[in-house]
């Protein structure tokens, strides 16, 4: 068994940045349309309580804003709708979240080519009219502003396209392209929208991703280019193997993450111009293949403890891909569990990551300690809580964390835990057979084994705390003083002597 001791001081300070509630990833916008998406949503707000939400398709066919026409004499006029953008919208500011936009993909009757990604076929093409491209930017923008007021839309970063040095996101990966559209995108914002702010390239990582952001603000510096913030991707997986329809990967671990995020915002420091900017995580997860079993796991939400316990460092938000299953990017999920992004099964089943994010979003106060197993903070009224990780990928070693506190006094310690015994729906699924359709009653039964386990214990003067973490395990711990204010005639003990 491991062990850490955490001995608290009043004067006790760390430091950590937590961003965790900032933003979380979705799929496509055009998925918002479906109840399951938004009951999923609402559940993960419920439990977390994320500020921003970013996804693909905003200007995919699905949500169809691109209407041109051509009238009675052959003329052809632009046209935009945008009835499936306000339904999107307001569903989002109805469950307090406010847009992370990305302005993508190209709609079809708009690309200069006919390459698209994923089984709903974005087009991933430049735009064969640059002119058309702003003017949609734009009239977007303006009824946005229009429809829901300049403060507030302002208040909605704005990220050019998706990681564009890959060839399956951007055509031919064309660096001069992207750099060609970003700065007609940002100069179209700022037209509209002068208080919005506008970043990219939106990278993912992997070889010459580094010189991607590098070359990106050199070109944004020289041509004095509107830039507010920089963007780019970060996930874990190494080594692939493939077995069927699964992707199964290595995991470079959370200290590797951060260096590779590190060195990015060293190359944004090293520009006099943009020391200092925002950088921004528009995606991160473990695996970057949406049906990579790890996702469904306890690993999974113990390697996002390890990561939600550091990003902050570099990073000013760091929006984990996605909320919920209902995604498309490889079909139709044919399963509950199917390695799919989301936090949330469908189902409405909550997988342990979950449980890692609404955790994280609890922590309000001030750090106090970290590790590379455990966050402590403390709150105004007195209390300590915390967060701890136990991350195993291979063995099964327990971890110990001893907390002695500062303060003389009956303390009460609120534990929820969520390990591989107590709070692992995949398991319970795989021992019920791997349905792939659920009865009522089996929803029910994994929806309830999806919960963490909540114990409570009375520390007496001097006790210090203890929490024991069994492989992979996260939990959620409240240290509060213990103040008993008992009705009279009132026995708990009468009963249980």
């Amino acid at each position: 068994m491991k062990r850490i001791d955490i001995a608290l001081r009043g004067n006790s300070r760390a430091e950590f940045h937590n961003h965790a509630a900032y933003c979380v990833g979705t799929g496509r916008m055009g998925l918002a349309l479906q109840k399951e998406y938004l009951d999923q949503l609402e559940m993960a707000q419920d439990l977390a309580g994320f500020a921003h939400i970013r996804g693909h398709g905003l200007f995919c066919d699905d949500m169809a804003i691109y209407q041109p026409y051509t009238d009675a004499q052959g003329v052809l006029h632009e046209a935009y709708s945008f009835t499936y953008l306000d339904r999107v919208m307001d569903s989002y500011l109805r469950l307090g979240l406010r847009p992370f936009l990305e302005l993508g993909f190209m709609p079809k009757k708009m690309a200069s080519g006919t390459q698209t990604i994923f089984y709903w076929a974005g087009n991933v093409t430049p735009p064969a009219d640059m002119n058309k491209w702003t003017a949609m930017v734009k009239a977007t923008l303006a009824h946005l502003r229009d429809r829901y007021g300049y403060e507030e839309v302002c208040r909605w970063p704005c990220e050019v396209w998706n990681e564009p040095n890959l060839v399956n996101f951007w055509e031919n990966a064309d660096k001069a392209k992207y750099f060609e559209l970003y700065a007609a995108t940002a100069k179209a914002v700022k037209e509209i929208l002068p208080d919005m702010r506008v970043g990219g390239p939106a990278i993912c990582g992997g070889t010459g991703s580094q010189e991607w952001v590098d070359d990106f603000l050199r070109f944004c510096r020289d041509e004095r280019l509107p830039l507010d913030f920089v963007t780019r991707h970060a996930y874990m997986g190494q080594q692939t193997a493939k077995i069927g329809r699964y992707t199964y990967h290595l995991m470079c671990n959370p200290e590797d993450t951060l260096s590779e995020m590190r060195r990015t915002r060293e190359i944004i420091d090293s520009y006099p111009e943009y020391r200092g900017m925002e950088m921004h995580i528009t995606e991160f997860n473990t695996s970057y293949n949406p049906l990579c079993p790890i996702h469904d796991t306890n690993l999974n939400a113990a390697y996002i403890a390890g990561l939600l316990g550091c990003l902050g460092d570099v990073a000013a938000s760091y929006s984990y891909w996605t909320f919920g299953d209902v995604f498309e990017e490889l079909g139709v999920p044919s399963r509950p569990f199917h390695g799919g992004f989301g936090m949330i099964a469908n189902g409405l089943i909550p997988k342990p990551t979950m449980w890692t994010f609404a955790f994280f979003n609890r922590l309000k106060g001030e750090p106090i300690y970290r590790s590379e197993n455990a966050v402590l903070v403390k709150n105004p009224d007195g209390s300590y809580e915390g967060v701890l990780w136990n991350l195993c990928p291979e063995g099964n070693t327990p971890l110990e964390v001893g907390i002695a506190l500062p303060e003389p006094g009956e303390y009460t310690m609120l534990l929820s835990m969520v390990d591989e015994e107590v709070c692992n729906p995949l398991k319970v699924w795989h021992e019920m057979g791997e349905p792939a359709s659920l009865t009522r009653r089996e929803l029910d039964f994994l929806r309830t084994a999806a919960q963490p386990l909540c114990t409570s214990r009375l520390l007496v003067k001097g006790e210090n705390a203890k929490v024991t973490l069994s492989r992979n395990a996260v939990a959620h711990v409240m240290l509060r003083p213990c103040s008993p204010a008992p009705e009279y005639g009132y026995d708990y003990g009468w009963y249980i002597r």
